[in-house]
């Protein structure tokens, strides 16, 4: 019964998702668990993807630039990936186009 009362709090669009088979509120939740553990491992993957490939276009500010990807960082993180902050450096360096050669011997 329990489960019936969660399963109508639920929009119409996810119930279909939810097995039959589950009759009580703690395998209804460990099966909502489940699928939130796919979806953040979907995240991380693109969240990564979108960190290794980004490149600065020469639009708009560096900085804003740089903290956008800090700020992809910091999501990874947040999904128990974490970057060392050695690799972000070098993520950010080899995205910026040949006209900040000298600023990156500099860094090196």
């Amino acid at each position: 019964m329990c489960v019936m009362v969660i399963k109508r709090g639920i929009p119409e669009v996810y119930r279909g998702t939810v097995s039959e088979e589950i009759t009580s509120a703690k395998d209804f939740l460990a099966d909502i668990e489940k699928r939130f553990l796919k979806s953040e491992k979907a995240e991380a993957s693109a969240l990564l993807q979108s960190l290794t490939f980004m490149r600065y276009q020469g639009n708009g500010n560096v900085r804003e630039y740089i903290m956008e990807m800090s700020n992809i960082a910091s999501k990874l993180k947040a999904l128990k990936l974490e970057l060392q902050e050695d690799l972000l450096v070098h993520f950010i360096l080899n995205s910026l186009p040949i006209q900040f050669g000298q600023f990156k011997i500099s860094y090196n």
